[in-house]
């Protein structure tokens, strides 16, 4: 580690265009940290860690809200998993959905689509109004989806023999138009090097943000979870441990 400009950077290697951007962070933040894996983002780097007593950014946050990795450790045999592998994971292929703006073949319920308070969030007034209950028909559709690009469905075997199942993916479509709706509000440029937006939490707006993007974290999450649940169900096998983290929040 060492320090630049007063903001600690991991790694052994700066990217120059995210070490730019996490300058121009520092200086709206305060507090700014960049982490190994950074590389160049929207605003904000990938890697990228901004703090401040009450501001909260959109931009920081992301249109993937709450992406993360589960990881389940699972009892399945793991030379059968080897062996059958192919069929395996041509299951998960024709069981679960991946790509853009995929709907889920199963309808999966979650107790979250009615008891958090978040989903009561209007912003606007008469023909201009917006409901974040607007969202709630896709992110039931999607729930359980898993999306493309980096984020994936696989099935590890570690040194001890034991086989995990291993899923990276965020709040879809959902975290996505949150994160549109906010930023567009707070006036954020489609341009990677523009400085990234900043709400005041303790504003209407802000608290708002904070609601949503909490709501879209739990989202998150289930979505994960019925994932990793469903292909533990097609190994016939239980868990035994599980990791489970996010990026892309606040």
């Amino acid at each position: 580690m060492q320090i630049i400009d007063n903001i600690p950077v991991f790694g052994s290697a700066v990217d120059e265009g995210a070490l730019r951007q996490i300058k121009t962070c520092y200086y709206i933040f305060g507090k700014a940290a960049l982490m190994g894996d950074h590389h160049k983002g929207y605003g904000v780097p990938i890697g990228g860690v901004i703090a401040h007593e009450y501001l909260i950014s959109p931009s920081g946050v992301g249109y993937d809200i709450g992406c993360g990795n589960h990881a389940v450790c699972t009892d399945a045999d793991a030379s059968d998993v080897r062996k059958n592998i192919a069929r395996i994971m041509d299951d998960v292929w024709s069981t679960v959905s991946f790509g853009l703006a995929r709907k889920n073949k199963e309808m999966v319920d979650h107790v979250l689509f009615e008891d958090d308070a978040a989903w009561q969030i209007t912003q606007g007034a008469n023909s201009a109004t917006w409901r974040l209950t607007s969202l709630r028909d896709l992110a039931r559709q999607q729930l359980g989806t898993v999306g493309s690009g980096n984020h994936y469905v696989d099935i590890f075997i570690d040194e001890r023999d034991k086989v995990w199942i291993g899923v990276h993916f965020g709040s879809r479509g959902f975290g996505h138009k949150i994160a549109t709706r906010f930023l567009t509000r707070a006036g954020a440029k489609d341009d990677m090097d523009s400085a990234p937006v900043a709400l005041d939490s303790r504003t209407n707006e802000g608290q708002d943000y904070i609601a949503a993007m909490k709501l879209a974290g739990r989202y998150a999450y289930a979505g994960r979870e019925w994932v990793c649940a469903r292909v533990l169900k097609m190994l016939g096998a239980r868990a035994m441990d599980s990791v489970h983290n996010h990026h892309n929040f606040a």
